[in-house]
């Protein structure tokens, strides 16, 4: 992360939006951008002023606000003016200073991505099968793009990676909007039963898309060569830097950050990474969970509707007999049987009992004796003093033990140590508490702070991640072969 100028600085363009007339400003420019978009660039303030004079939240505003209202959206930045000479025709009307007022380049942005927020939840994320095919069928091509011109290239990695920010944006959303408290409680709901199996379908159907696309993408990303990627990638940056642009330069390192780190990110959203697994995987694991949510909240309702119209037809059968009762005698006999005893006391203790069976009566098992506290805040039971047992020389003796253990263990790591490092793809077949010890190390530095830690004799050291991605090597053990990234264990000189 580069914190520039251009970062830190404060944005005056978007001053209008919080402001107390900002319910002016914001229709203003509103209205501009409505007209740049019919390709009407430049407005007069006699336009804009009777424009907003047929809303009758404008029944008061004069030509004198409308000025004001303009000269400080032109101090912000938002409005560009134009003196408009073409109609000048004394030195009068050139003092008035006729402008004409343009929307600036930052406004036009601004007003797209309010009117994105207005409509956020007008448009609703879903989870489509067809991304992942396109984004499949696009990679699949880079064998044969590489060798296109650049402008051909270009376009291909804009389609590629339209496609797969509109995945990553659209799986955020959907995933979000289910687990909203909103969506929480409407799977609750007895009519979400309706449309919970479409639902469940629907899912269903993308985690199939997900399991066949995502399994041939990701073979298709092991089996390119990185060289493969970088050429098509530079050849993109090459026809971005040659279109002409007026008022804007990008530089080469710019635009090599930006589409490297796509490029990683897209693999790294299939494949995983060393330390981390991949989006995709994850995507699945949470489309599962959400289908077994759905699963269980229907479950739940039915049994609740079940249980409900079940229990109505016992109230109906229990209040007949006890309208059949003789006398008050043989109701309070009939409530007990159905409703036992309302105001019983439970006595619990925690007896081993001499039979598990459910079927045994209380009386049937012996008694035993309950020792009873007093239940008063000073009673304190007696206790007896101990002597401290001096435990110097156990101490001492352990102490040696583990020392001598340390010992041993450094001496025999010591052998695999060359210039400070422990290259993996480089070891001679090891034994099996030499290679547990490595991997605890290798677990402890990829952990730790900038992949480093320290062994238990004091030594610090830092884990190398291997060049490429997916390099591998074969750990060979007396026990047998270990497959792994092949990491290389770096020592403090």
């Amino acid at each position: 992360m580069d914190i520039s100028n251009k970062l830190i600085k404060q944005v005056d363009e978007m001053r209008y939006l919080t402001t107390e007339n900002t319910w002016r400003y914001r229709s203003i420019l509103r209205y501009f951008y409505l007209e740049y978009e019919k390709m009407k660039h430049y407005l007069y303030k006699e336009e804009v002023f009777e424009e907003l004079k047929k809303h009758h939240e404008f029944k008061e505003y004069t030509i004198e606000q409308c000025r004001q209202d303009l000269d400080v959206l032109i101090s912000w930045r938002n409005l560009l003016a134009i003196q408009d000479t073409s109609k000048v025709s004394t030195v009068e009307e050139f003092k008035n200073k006729q402008f004409r007022y343009q929307l600036s380049e930052y406004s036009v942005e601004i007003e797209r991505l309010t009117i994105r927020l207005e409509n956020l939840h007008a448009e609703s994320a879903s989870l489509e099968p067809s991304l992942l095919e396109r984004i499949k069928e696009e990679l699949s091509k880079l064998p044969l793009v590489i060798d296109e011109d650049r402008k051909t290239v270009h376009n291909w990695w804009n389609n590629l990676s339209a496609d797969f920010k509109r995945l990553n944006q659209n799986y955020q959303d959907y995933i979000r909007d289910l687990y909203s408290i909103k969506a929480e409680e409407m799977m609750k709901t007895k009519e979400f039963l309706v449309f919970k199996d479409k639902f469940i379908e629907y899912l269903r159907d993308f985690i199939k898309g997900l399991q066949n696309n995502g399994s041939a993408i990701e073979y298709i990303l092991k089996s390119y060569h990185a060289s493969d990627a970088i050429t098509v990638l530079e050849k993109a940056i090459e026809y971005e830097l040659s279109i002409p642009r007026l008022d804007t330069e990008i530089s080469y390192e710019l635009l090599k950050e930006n589409f490297y780190s796509r490029w990683e990110n897209l693999e790294e959203w299939f494949l995983g990474s060393p330390t981390r697994e991949s989006e995709a995987s994850k995507m699945l694991d949470i489309t599962n969970e959400i289908i077994r949510k759905i699963t269980r909240y229907a479950a739940q309702i039915s049994e609740s509707r079940n249980s409900a119209a079940n229990r109505k037809e016992e109230y109906k059968k229990l209040g007949k007999m006890f309208l059949n009762c003789k006398d008050i005698n043989e109701a309070h006999k009939l409530s007990s049987f159905a409703f036992g005893i309302f105001h019983m006391k439970h006595i619990k203790a925690n007896e081993i009992r001499e039979t598990d069976s459910i079927n045994s009566d209380i009386f049937e098992e012996k008694s035993t004796i309950q020792n009873i506290k007093p239940r008063i805040r000073t009673y304190r039971e007696k206790s007896r003093t101990t002597p401290i047992r001096n435990n110097e020389q156990k101490k001492k003796d352990m102490l040696q033990r583990i020392i001598a253990v340390r010992e041993e263990e450094r001496k025999v790591m010591d052998q695999y140590i060359i210039e400070n490092k422990i290259d993996f793809k480089n070891l001679p077949t090891i034994p099996s508490h030499v290679r547990t010890t490595l991997l605890r190390w290798l677990s402890k530095g990829l952990n730790g702070t900038d992949y480093g830690s320290r062994t238990e004799d004091g030594r610090n050291y830092k884990v190398i991640l291997p060049d490429f991605r997916h390099k591998k090597c074969i750990l060979h053990c007396e026990d047998g072969d270990l497959e792994m990234p092949a990491f290389t264990i770096e020592f403090e000189r």
